[in-house]
């Protein structure tokens, strides 16, 4: 879960949660509102998602993120331009290009 940089971490929670802070850009790129059961929430995008779990791969595991990478091109057969874009926001392009050297 994504929280601003200022903002105080949830505590107790059930489910247990792993928030992460975000500040600028990175927090505000590829969020999109979705509407579940009349209540509208904000939601990142499949791509920012990608670009995220290879940001914070060490929390969540690098075989994680090498399966959001190929689920994404899996589902998406546009492209990556998107998550090129959301990893050069996130500062993880030189990280996620041999994974997607090596996945082409």
């Amino acid at each position: 879960m994504a929280i601003g940089h200022k903002a105080w971490r949830p505590m107790g929670t059930d489910p247990p949660l792993r928030p992460v802070h975000m500040s600028g850009r990175a927090a505000t790129a590829g969020v999109e509102t979705h509407t579940i059961e009349g209540v509208t929430v904000p939601v990142y995008s499949a791509a920012k998602t990608v670009a995220d779990s290879f940001r914070y791969r060490n929390k969540i595991g690098l075989d994680v993120a090498v399966e959001a990478r190929r689920d994404y091109r899996r589902l998406h057969r546009g492209g990556m331009d998107d998550v090129w874009r959301f990893a050069k926001i996130c500062r993880v392009s030189r990280v996620l290009f041999p994974y997607a050297e090596a996945l082409r």
